[in-house]
């Protein structure tokens, strides 16, 4: 008797419902990463936007999870800190899309469709991550920035306190996504190729 066989030989396919229920569990999963991501925070004096892991966990459940199911992770993330949930940097509740970083959490599942969008219409590797990644985070801050002005009625305030400090930062992030998205990629395609 061969024991090696996969669960489809045994089982059969997944019905329906096992199929949705492991797609909603990896949405929950990539909400939850978000939210731990965030809790990574550096509070920085000069300006009211903390320095975070969250636009990491952005990118990464873009790249690794598609355009889709990433829009979906960060839709319920969203909802999950409108709730009061505390999985913003620094807590949760409705307020937050009114406060400084207000821009940038709203534009995430936009930025995760945007990474995940380009990196599925690619050959799956680093340097395609990293250029869907980058992409993406224009995206981000295009929000976030821009909201940022609103809320302190100045364009080069919100530069100075939404940008300038985070270029560094942000280009890590970006290596470190595009790092696990074209690990993920390459895992996924040697799953195929079984």
């Amino acid at each position: 008797m061969n024991i090696s066989k996969t669960n489809a030989e045994v089982f059969g396919q997944p019905s329906r419902s096992q199929e949705w229920a492991k797609q909603a569990a990896l949405v929950i999963g990539a909400s939850l990463f978000v939210a731990l991501c965030a809790r990574i925070s550096v509070p920085l004096p000069f300006t009211p936007v903390p320095l975070t892991l969250q636009n990491f966990g952005v990118l990464a459940v873009g790249l690794t999870l598609g355009s889709r199911r990433g829009f979906a992770a960060l839709l319920l993330y969203l909802a999950e800190g409108a709730s009061g949930l505390p999985v913003f940097s620094m807590g949760g509740g409705i307020a937050y899309f009114f406060g400084a970083t207000g821009g940038f959490l709203l534009t995430y599942p936009l930025v995760a469709f945007v990474a995940g969008w380009l990196y599925e219409n690619t050959s799956q590797r680093f340097v395609a991550a990293a250029w869907a990644s980058l992409v993406a985070e224009l995206v981000l801050f295009a929000g976030g920035l821009s909201w940022l002005a609103v809320y302190t009625h100045s364009i080069s305030l919100a530069f100075l306190y939404g940008l300038y400090w985070f270029v560094f930062a942000e280009v890590i992030k970006i290596m470190m996504a595009a790092a696990v998205g074209a690990g993920w990629g390459k895992h996924q395609s040697s799953e195929f190729e079984k």
